[in-house]
C-alpha cells in the first residue's frame, strides 16, 4: 500500500520560503547593481586598464568557486540559517569596503586593492547565501518539492540580476559609487531582519558526510549540468556582441529574451522535475536549449535570432533543477547543503576554465560559431541524463537511499 508523503506546505512554510526568496533577491539585486558601476568606477574614476577591471570584477567569481564547498559543509553542520546569516554579514562588510576604498581615491592602487577584497568577500557571501538558501528551502519544502524550490531560488537570482543592472546604472550616475556601497550594506542588513523570524531547518546527523562521499554521489548530475552551463556562460558573455556585429537591434534584447523566457518557464513549469523526474525533465529541456542555441547560429534575420535566444532561455530554465533534483536525491540527507555546493561547483569550473578558452576560439572562428559549439556541447548532457534514468541507476539509487 503506498505511503502518503507528509504535507510540508502550510501558510507558515510558504511565508518562510517567500522570505528566503526575498533574501536571495535582495542580495543579488545589490550584486547586480555593482555590475555596470564597478567597471566604470575602476576605469574612469581610478584610471585603470580593462585588465584591472577584469581582475577586480573576477575576484568575486574566483572566491565563489573556492568557498562553495566550505559553504555547503557549514550549512550542513551549523544549519542553513547560520550559513545565510554568515553570507549576509560578509555582504555587509563588502559594502563597507566599497565605501572605504573611496577614502583612498588619491591612491588608486590601494583603492583598487580594497575593492578587490570587497569583491572577494562578496563572492564568498554569494556561496554562503545561495547554498544556505537552497538547503533551507529544500528542508522546508519537503522531498516532493525539490525541483520546484531549486527553480524558485534560481528565478529570484535571475530577476534580481536583471533589475539590479539598470538600478546600479541609475545610482552610479545620480549619486556616484558611494551609493553602490551603501546599497550593498543596507540591503544585507535589511535582509538579516527579514530572515530573523524564519525557523531554521536541517537534518541532524552524528556522522557528517565527507566531500568525497558527496562528490561520488553527485558527480554525474554535476557533469550533466556542466555542459549546458557552459553555453549559458557563452550567452551572457557574447550574445550582445554577436547581435551588434550582425546589426541586429536592439542587441540588449538578446539576453533579455533569454532571461524572460527562463523566468516564464520556471513560473509555469517549475514543478516538472518533481512530476516527471529530474532526468526526464533534463532530456526534454536540454534538447530545447540546444535547438535554441543552434538557431542563433543559423539565423539570417534578427527576429529568428531573438526567437533562438528565447528558446534557449526556456530550455535552460529547467536543466539546472532537473539535474539538481537528481543530485539531491543521490546525496546523503544530512549533506544537502554540501551536495548543492558540489553540484554548483561543476558549473563554476566549466565557466572558469572553458569559457575563456572558447573566447580564444572565437578569435579564429567568429562569434557565431560559439553558439553552434555550445549547442553541440549541451547535447553531451543527454546520454548522462539517460544514464540517470536507466533502471540500473534507479535501482542503485533506491538501494542507497
Amino acid at each position: 500500500m503506498p505511503v502518503t508523503p507528509p504535507q510540508y506546505h502550510s501558510a507558515a512554510t510558504d511565508r518562510s520560503l517567500l522570505s528566503l526568496m526575498s533574501c536571495v533577491f535582495t542580495v543579488f539585486l545589490v550584486t547586480g547593481a555593482a555590475l555596470p558601476a564597478l567597471p566604470l568606477h575602476i576605469h574612469h574614476d581610478l584610471g585603470f586598464s580593462t585588465f584591472t577591471v577584469g581582475l577586480v570584477s573576477g575576484a568575486q567569481f574566483a572566491s565563489s568557486l573556492v568557498s562553495r564547498l566550505w559553504a555547503g559543509a557549514i550549512a550542513d553542520r551549523r544549519g542553513p540559517k547560520f550559513a545565510v546569516s554568515t553570507g549576509l554579514r560578509l555582504t555587509t562588510t563588502a559594502g563597507l569596503l566599497y565605501l572605504l576604498s573611496l577614502t583612498f581615491s588619491g591612491n588608486p592602487s590601494l583603492s583598487a586593492a580594497i575593492l578587490f577584497m570587497g569583491r572577494a568577500l562578496l563572492g564568498a557571501a554569494e556561496s554562503f547565501i545561495m547554498t544556505g538558501s537552497q538547503s533551507w528551502c529544500l528542508a522546508l519544502g519537503g522531498p516532493g518539492n525539490v525541483g520546484k524550490t531549486i527553480a524558485w531560488i534560481g528565478t529570484s537570482m535571475f530577476v534580481a540580476l536583471a533589475v539590479g543592472a539598470p538600478l546600479g546604472s541609475f545610482l552610479f550616475d545620480a549619486f556616484g559609487f558611494a551609493s553602490i556601497g551603501l546599497a550593498t550594506s543596507a540591503g544585507a542588513v535589511a535582509t538579516m531582519l527579514l530572515i530573523g523570524p524564519v525557523p531554521d531547518a536541517r537534518t541532524r546527523s552524528e556522522n557528517g558526510a565527507t566531500v568525497r562521499e558527496v562528490l561520488k554521489a553527485v558527480w554525474l548530475p554535476g557533469l550533466g549540468m556542466a555542459f549546458p552551463g557552459l553555453g549559458y556562460g557563452i550567452m551572457t558573455a557574447f550574445s550582445v556582441l554577436l547581435f551588434v556585429q550582425r546589426g541586429w537591434q536592439p542587441a540588449w534584447l538578446s539576453f533579455t529574451a533569454f532571461a524572460a523566457a527562463l523566468m516564464v518557464a520556471r513560473v509555469f513549469f517549475g514543478a516538472f522535475p518533481d512530476r516527471l523526474g529530474g532526468a526526464r525533465t533534463a532530456v526534454i529541456f536540454v534538447t530545447l536549449y540546444s535547438v535554441g542555441m543552434a538557431l542563433v547560429w543559423a539565423a539570417a534575420t534578427a527576429w529568428l535570432a531573438f526567437a533562438g535566444t528565447a528558446l534557449a532561455g526556456f530550455g535552460y530554465a529547467l536543466v539546472y533543477p532537473g539535474f539538481g533534483i537528481e543530485a539531491v536525491a543521490r546525496a546523503p540527507t544530512e549533506a544537502r547543503g554540501l551536495a548543492m555546493g558540489v553540484y554548483t561547483a561543476f558549473i563554476d569550473v566549466a565557466l572558469g576554465i572553458f569559457a575563456p578558452l572558447l573566447g580564444l576560439v572565437a578569435d579564429a572562428t567568429g562569434l557565431g560559431a560559439l553558439f553552434l559549439i555550445s549547442a553541440i556541447l549541451a547535447l553531451c548532457a543527454l546520454p548522462i541524463a539517460m544514464r540517470l534514468r536507466s533502471p540500473a541507476e534507479t535501482a542503485r539509487h533506491a538501494h542507497l537511499t
